[in-house]
């Protein structure tokens, strides 16, 4: 063999272009990594499909999150059903609070989110007043997290402002996320924001439920809903995890599957959908005790964090601190939450996702889900700005709260105390024989809601009926006067070796469109002697083909050589692809490097005679020579994150593009 001995790669300069997301765009479609869903039809608004390469893709990147979490973190696995009761979602508050502000063009009745059209507007503003000032507008990246730069782009115009103007303009958008729907439409009136397209006037914002409804069943009498998310499955079949679980907490359960939201006015492909892949963890866990066993193993993790009051201020300065400071300062609520936080860091950088292009956010008062007691979202720069991927919450015990309450159901964690306490409390005692005969039909109402009653309102209550001998009970609409001799509320002394809680949730819920393609944007770059060889730099846990197999032509005798390493590539669960054209081997090599391929292994005639092959990387085009055996060693090596390029270069000599038939 014509070799050498291994030498450094050359470097490879992936910033010789400047990022062009027309170029990656037209690579994704070309290379149907995914397309607009119905295309023949014309297509609907956030719909895609996602062809062989994005399929992969995504397939791989769910079963890194599944090794990561469900099974280094020993979950408990779900997959409950996407069609959801509505009493479900009613009790959850979905249909209630799962809205965004929409307003119309008054004339042509176009939509527009409320926060996204003043965003679009303002921003145009500012844009013009530069350009009239004559200073070179950059175009703005979007600094809101919340959405994935959905709102309509809006032509500038040239025109100065005030200096006060543009400074309140610029508080206006740092702030943007915390304005209710009535400020909004201040907002609107205030600064005369119109449709951009018509300048027309819009309406005022309205609440739009971004719920998919439908019915179950041919009556139509069983309303239902596709569910926004699948954190409810997890709650309804808390009992059953629990028991599962030996009746202990912490655990967690997880799920990975589709959920749906009918966005007003989706834009910028797969960020904003209305169908997508989400997966989430709901970590059950002692309100009284936080703390998590493996936290100290994740501590020393430095991250970029944006908290709350920076944002409030109107600035979006990040604090590079680890998240064991954080959690110690009280920026992070806890060790639970903090912990996952790292985890979530640890996963995306995995994965590919560029770490000096991440942050945590935290959410501010107004923008916080209505069950959330703290919510940090990780956030991914992109050509968009940056984008929420990851949301991570610490729901307190909302959800099991509430179903439990609306379906009288318990779920709660009964714990046997070390040693029992004794507790002072007040006691309800209802007097069955004359309570029935008194209440009938409302008797059981008027008792659940006596003993539902909480300390504060018993003490309220046992008041009333040493004040005038019966106390007033409220059941949603009405009052029933319960009279002393059957109702007692005694202070009582108890004795108790059980102690019954109800668990508090942390929840990661991942949007795996988002990350995939704010991924498909942090591994595209450009070769730096031709700008139209794209290329996507994955690594080889996620990339959809892991090795390209190149016969150096067509001939028959190559079959058998190509199925052995085709087999042998399987055996280890390498996807492999065989590129047989009549193409050039840099050709194909090349649109191998778009779908993002690591490897490239290249047989020719010396192959048949001297069983050696050459092994390609994809991002330095180095080639190395080895025998099968010892390449594709290697490859399952590389592929399984054991050794890394530098390292595993070593093992082979350096290929010199001449192989000896001697």
């Amino acid at each position: 063999m014509a070799t050498t001995a291994p030498t450094s790669a050359p470097a490879v300069n992936k910033t010789a272009h400047a990022f062009d997301r027309a170029a990656l765009d037209g690579l994704l479609i070309k290379r149907f990594f995914f397309c607009p869903a119905f295309e023949i039809y014309g297509g609907v608004k956030g719909l895609y499909d996602y062809g062989p390469p994005g399929s992969s893709l995504q397939a791989n990147i769910i079963d890194l999150w599944r090794k990561h979490f469900i099974i280094e973190e020993e979950m408990l696995e779900l997959d409950t059903t996407i069609m959801t009761l509505s009493d479900v979602l009613k009790t959850s508050g979905h249909v209630d609070k799962f809205t965004d502000w929409m307003c119309k063009d008054v004339k042509t009745n176009e939509v527009f989110r409320a926060d996204h059209l003043i965003e679009g507007v303002l921003e145009a503003r500012l844009k013009g007043d530069k350009e009239a000032r004559g200073v070179a507008a950059e175009e703005k990246k979007e600094e809101d997290p919340k959405k994935a730069k959905q709102k309509k782009k809006v032509k500038s115009v040239a025109v100065k402002l005030e200096d006060a103007v543009v400074a309140e303009y610029e508080s206006i958008l740092a702030k943007i996320d915390n304005y209710t729907g009535a400020e909004l439409g201040q907002l609107i009136r205030e600064h005369k924001i119109v449709s951009p397209d018509t300048g027309n006037e819009v309406s005022e914002p309205v609440e739009f439920n971004l719920m998919f409804d439908s019915s179950i069943g041919p009556t139509g009498q069983i309303k239902g809903y596709l569910r926004p998310e699948t954190a409810q499955g997890h709650f309804v079949n808390f009992n059953r995890l629990l028991d599962f679980n030996n009746g202990r907490v912490p655990f967690a359960s997880a799920q990975i599957g589709r959920s749906f939201r009918n966005e007003i006015s989706p834009r910028s492909g797969l960020l904003r959908v209305r169908e997508f892949t989400m997966a989430e963890i709901e970590h059950f866990v002692d309100p009284l005790d936080k703390d998590h066993e493996r936290f100290d193993l994740v501590k020393d993790i430095t991250l970029r964090l944006l908290p709350k009051d920076v944002q409030s201020a109107g600035k979006t300065d990040l604090s590079e601190i680890t998240i064991g400071e954080a959690v110690a300062s009280g920026m992070v609520d806890n060790k639970t939450l903090g912990y996952f936080i790292a985890r979530i860091y640890l996963f995306l950088t995995k994965i590919g996702i560029n770490p000096a292009r991440l942050r945590f956010r935290q959410h501010m008062a107004n923008e916080m889900a209505h069950y959330a007691a703290d919510c940090w979202d990780a956030e991914i720069d992109t050509s968009f700005g940056w984008i929420e991927c990851v949301g991570c919450a610490d729901r307190s015990a909302y959800d099991l709260s509430v179903h439990s309450k609306k379906c009288d159901v318990k779920m709660v964690v009964r714990e046997q105390l070390k040693e029992p306490r004794i507790i002072e409390k007040n006691v309800a005692t209802i007097e069955k024989k004359l309570f029935g005969p008194k209440f009938k039909k409302d008797a059981r109402i008027v008792e659940e809601a006596i003993l539902a009653l909480d300390e504060a309102q018993l003490a309220s209550a046992a008041a009333e009926l040493k004040q005038k001998g019966a106390a007033t009970i409220a059941v949603e609409d009405k009052t029933f006067e319960v009279p002393s001799e059957i109702l007692k509320i005694e202070w009582t002394t108890i004795k108790e070796s059980v102690r019954e809680f109800i668990p508090n949730v942390i929840e990661p819920s991942f949007g795996i469109g988002r990350i995939l393609y704010s991924l498909l944007e942090h591994s595209y770059w450009a070769r730096e002697q031709d700008v139209s060889r794209g290329v996507l730099s994955l690594p080889p846990a996620v990339a959809p083909i892991k090795v390209l197999i190149v016969p150096i032509s067509a001939n028959a005798e190559f079959r058998p050589l190509i199925r052995e390493i085709s087999q042998k590539l399987r055996s280890f669960g390498l996807a492999s692809r065989v590129d047989d054209s009549s193409a050039s081997i840099g050709k194909r090599y090349s649109r191998n490097d778009e779908l993002g391929t690591p490897f490239g292994v290249t047989l020719d005639f010396a192959s048949l005679k001297n069983g050696t092959i050459t092994l390609r990387e994809r991002d330095s085009t180095v080639q190395l020579i080895g025998t099968f055996d010892e390449v594709i060693e290697l490859v399952k090596d590389l592929c399984a994150g054991t050794v890394s390029w530098e390292e595993g270069s070593k093992r082979l000599p350096v290929y010199t593009n001449v192989q000896d038939l001697e």
